[in-house]
């Protein structure tokens, strides 16, 4: 009788300790032989967010994914996904974790997400369409004329206008077919100064108006999270060449420039909204590959904030919360600008008077980061939300800002 309790206790204490959330090393096995598990470099708990085949990706960095819940079923979050038609687009429901497939058709491309719509934005050859992510509805927006080429790559905060930038003639299109890789392509397209037209469609009206044209390398398009009227646009290229980060106003029909650099070899770029709209903030290196910081624009002064980190906390891609007093980054490896020997890390930054302090949430070490994880806050900002490949694919993945608790 004695044997049989001391086996009960032990196939129970088994079963406890299977249930239990393990320590493991983030891409120590591929697949991780759990959906979610303790970094044991960092004791913050990571979650695999979405668990279906085919290959999921998150929105780049700068790209709003995220859908408020209506009452309290769950914020969602809308990513792309392969399937045997190509990428699509689908949403998951972040409180309850269900999939739900939002498009269904050939090359649907765009990372376009308007929350007060509710609304995911894509585009497929010609044409665009919106699909609302709770009820599944879609209709059309607007089809470009064959010969136009164009494609758009941002939503306005309110639904009512689109924007895009087509290259004037073919030069360009044949650098990049000639020239496919970006190692490639960039120094050359950036030496052509090919002109550029901006547009902007409004969605209601279906008017499409140019609004800037110069022979710059006029890139990476993003409304305002809250101003419908402005639109941020770079001047593509080398960061040592260019002054960078500009903004357009639909209102005003004028266009400002957000940071002037101020010595040799000074960059400025990867601009992204504060999710209030307040801020532009932006990587700034005063010089390239030396000394590293975090800048803001306010919208309102145009006074600039501006915080330190070490080579090692530099980030390709920051984001921020909704009231800017926590940062994350995806950090980065040592080819990357800042050639850090310690920066394979998803971080967490708290400014402490005009420097970072950092917190390491992820061993990014088994990351390959040419597949760049372009981190982003959960809804609650309880989670900083990344995509990698440490299991050998791409998925998209959470951890908890708050440390977990083990026994």
């Amino acid at each position: 009788m004695k044997k049989i309790v001391n086996l009960l206790l032990a196939i129970s204490c088994f079963g406890l300790a299977a249930n239990a959330q393990q320590v493991l090393e983030t891409g120590g096995q591929k697949p991780m032989p759990v959906s979610e598990w303790i970094d044991k470099d960092t004791g913050h708990r990571v979650v695999r967010l979405v668990n279906r085949e085919g290959g999921n990706t998150s929105f780049y960095f700068n790209n709003n994914p995220f859908v408020p819940q209506l009452k309290a079923e769950g914020n969602l979050m809308v990513f792309a996904g392969g399937t045997p038609k190509g990428k699509q687009l689908f949403s998951i429901n972040l409180k309850t974790k269900e999939v739900k497939q939002l498009t269904n058709r050939a090359k649907v491309a765009g990372e376009m997400v308007c929350p007060k719509t509710s609304e995911a934005y894509y585009q497929c050859g010609d044409s665009i369409f919106a699909v609302n992510v709770n009820t599944l509805k879609e209709r059309f927006i607007y089809a470009f004329d064959p010969e136009f080429k164009g494609r758009v790559g941002t939503i306005n905060a309110d639904g009512t206008y689109m924007a895009c930038v087509k290259a004037v003639g073919d030069q360009e299109r044949e650098i990049y077919k000639q020239y496919p890789a970006k190692k490639d392509y960039f120094q050359r397209i950036y030496n052509a100064h090919i002109e550029h037209v901006l547009y902007v469609l409004n969605t209601k009206t279906k008017e499409l108006k140019e609004v800037n044209r110069e022979n710059e390398w006029t890139n990476h398009l993003l409304f305002s999270p809250t101003d419908p009227n402005v639109l941020s646009y770079c001047h593509e290229g080398p960061w040592e060449k260019v002054d960078r980060i500009w903004n357009y106003n639909i209102a005003t029909n004028k266009s400002t420039l957000l940071h002037k650099r101020t010595m040799p070899m000074e960059i400025a770029g990867h601009e992204f909204w504060s999710p209030r709209g307040n801020t532009e903030w932006f990587d700034l290196q005063k010089p390239k590959g030396q000394t590293f910081f975090l800048a803001g624009y306010d919208m309102k002064t145009g006074i600039e904030k501006i915080y330190e980190m070490n080579r090692n906390e530099w980030s390709i891609h920051f984001n921020v919360t909704a009231d800017e007093k926590v940062f994350c980054g995806d950090g980065g490896d040592p080819g990357q600008v800042a050639k850090a020997p310690d920066g394979m890390w998803i971080y967490l930054f708290r400014p402490d008077g005009d420097k970072f302090k950092s917190e390491k949430l992820v061993n990014m070490k088994h990351h390959g980061y040419k597949f760049e994880p372009n981190v982003h806050f959960s809804p609650d900002e309880k989670w900083v939300i990344f995509r990698a490949n440490f299991e050998g694919h791409e998925e998209i993945y959470a951890v908890e800002i708050a440390k977990a608790k083990t026994e």
